[in-house]
């Protein structure tokens, strides 16, 4: 298995807000979506803040795949679910990095409902990396 380098997995655990791009099901990449993502550990994870039905969302878990822009990092990245022990603390990361916006906000993704819509980032083996 592939796993982030420290510098992947400070720059984007350290970022406030990621562009992610899902692809389609004629494996198009789609438009960035922002997205707030949290490092729990050595481990990268997004969650859906509008629910299963979010298109991104939707393709993301088809497909198996994102792709993280930027001069770090341009390779695709699959996308896998989180193991159900990760929860606790994938919702305590997002308190600590966004509570500033609120529960109301906060809230969208954090909870039980949250566990349905969490996505584990992960290297794509056989991808170079910037």
């Amino acid at each position: 298995m592939t796993v982030w380098t420290d510098e992947e997995l400070n720059r984007v655990g350290q970022a406030q807000e990621l562009q992610l791009a899902s692809v389609g099901k004629d494996g198009s990449l789609r438009p960035n979506v922002t997205m707030w993502v949290v490092r729990v550990g050595d481990d990268l994870y997004v969650r859906s803040a509008y629910g299963p039905d979010n298109p991104w969302f939707r393709r993301a878990k088809a497909s198996g795949i994102g792709r993280v822009p930027g001069g770090w990092c341009r390779a695709r990245r699959h996308v896998r679910r989180s193991r159900p022990d990760a929860h606790s603390d994938i919702d305590s990361a997002y308190w600590s990095n966004y509570e500033i916006y609120g529960p109301g906000i906060v809230g969208t993704v954090t909870g039980s409902e949250a566990k349905a819509v969490t996505i584990k980032l992960q290297p794509r083996p056989g991808n170079l990396r910037r």
